[in-house]
């Protein structure tokens, strides 16, 4: 080869373009046009290999020279038109990571790449808003292509951990960091994502630790601490939050253990524990309606025994607490036993009766009748071993004969205080405690 030829080189790296060697044909670009700064053909493949690497300002420089040469050159205009396409989209890009609008920084790098098609750092950039929306397979798959062209670049080193860790796969993500500090000891985002990376570890690890020797006030405050650490990390905080709903369930706080769990199913839809979670708070806090919601949506994804069990419990629940609660009615427990449902009734009873309010006003005698028969009613079912059971159990009272109208609360107080006319209720007031 002729080393004083600047044709020669221009058309090696007109061939290295066609084989996408930018980088070389670069070289050769450049050594074409400094034998011959007037050689535009060497201009131009100069200013499409600045393109496709990424260099939108030295490409502008480039064709700005070629259009020194020949104005009208419409091959260079349309060239510097792109390149200034490539310098707007990576001003709104770097707007919009600034925002955290990754979805607006992937579109532009999408954009740039249809010019700048060799352009690493665009590609990183990418692969990285990518691990951020969530899109690992995706982000990995942009990293793993620039490995294999490029096995030290630190940065798609970082990607490659980033999604790992994001995947909730932290000693795997550590190594990837720690290679790529290794490549790069100043990367402040790898330095940065594997501090986080080991602190959120140790952090779950200790609360784990809590909670299994039965600390959960420490637990609690432990898996609290580790949802400080990385908001951008969706997966494992999604499970420090339904964690921290189990220790909150066990620490009487349903309520906020709910929000948890809606806050773990918020950041992971997919995620069934924290549905399963909730739903048993929802129980626990007579929330019937909400738990069969929680049970369905868990029973559709995985239709195991299990699921289909809680989920029928759930639904029986709900068609109980439709109904009259008569424990309410009576204030007792539902493991009451005979004696206190005696004797909460004899109570009620005695606070409800309408001789007791016969000097009060008609509203209040007609909210007070309405009550000591719905004591009456209560106590109807609950002392009789036939209908408590069917009561307990969901089933409808109606069903063979129990028709609950049939009854007259007067005729069960005067049964249960003995005879027609065997209590004197203005005489009992006095020795009974209300």
């Amino acid at each position: 080869m002729c080393p004083k030829n600047a044709s020669y080189y221009g058309n090696r790296a007109a061939t290295l373009m066609m084989l996408c060697r930018y980088r070389e044909a670069l070289e050769d670009s450049q050594q074409a046009v400094r034998l011959d700064n007037t050689f535009m053909k060497g201009h131009l493949r100069e200013g499409k290999c600045h393109l496709s690497l990424g260099n939108a300002m030295a490409a502008s420089r480039c064709f700005q020279r070629v259009l020194e040469l020949e104005p009208e050159n419409s091959q260079a205009q349309q060239e510097l038109r792109n390149a200034e396409s490539i310098l707007e989209y990576e001003r709104m890009a770097e707007i919009g990571f600034e925002k955290r609008d990754f979805r607006m920084v992937v579109f532009c790098m999408d954009r740039a790449l249809e010019s700048a098609s060799a352009c690493h750092r665009f590609k990183i950039l990418k692969a990285e808003c990518l691990a951020l929306l969530g899109r690992y397979p995706e982000a990995q798959s942009v990293a793993s292509d620039i490995l294999r062209m490029d096995s030290t670049n630190a940065d798609a080193l970082y990607v490659r951990g980033l999604c790992l860790y994001y995947e909730d796969c932290i000693d795997k993500a550590v190594q990837f960091f720690v290679q790529a500090l290794r490549m790069a000891p100043d990367h402040d985002k790898a330095r940065l994502a594997c501090r986080n990376a080991k602190a959120l570890k140790a952090k779950k690890e200790e609360g784990n630790k809590a909670f299994k020797e039965g600390n959960f006030e420490a637990a609690y405050e432990l898996y609290s601490e580790a949802l400080t650490i990385d908001p951008n990390n969706i997966k494992t905080n999604a499970k420090l939050y339904c964690n921290r709903a189990t220790v909150g369930s066990k620490l009487k706080k349903l309520e906020q253990a709910i929000e948890d769990c809606t806050k773990a199913i918020k950041l992971d839809e997919t995620y069934i524990k924290a549905y399963l979670r909730r739903a048993q708070c929802y129980m626990d806090t007579e929330q019937y309606e909400e738990a069969v919601r929680d049970y369905e949506k868990v029973y559709q994804t995985e239709k195991t025994k299990e699921h289909k069990h809680l989920l029928k419990n759930a639904q029986l629940e709900l068609k109980k607490s439709k109904r009259k609660d008569y424990y309410k009615v009576l204030g007792v427990d539902k493991n009451a036993t005979e004696e206190e449902i005696k004797k909460a009734y004899r109570k009620r009873a005695l606070l409800h009766h309408p001789d007791r309010h016969s000097s009060a006003s008609p509203e209040v005698q007609k909210e007070e009748e309405k009550k000591f028969k719905e004591v009456g009613e209560a106590f109807s079912v609950l002392s009789d071993p036939k209908k408590k059971s069917r009561y307990d159990s969901g089933q409808d009272l109606e069903d063979d004969g129990m028709n609950m109208g049939d009854f007259d609360a007067n005729n069960i107080f005067k049964a249960f205080f003995g005879g027609p006319g065997g209590f004197s209720f203005e005489g009992n007031l006095c020795s009974i405690c209300i």
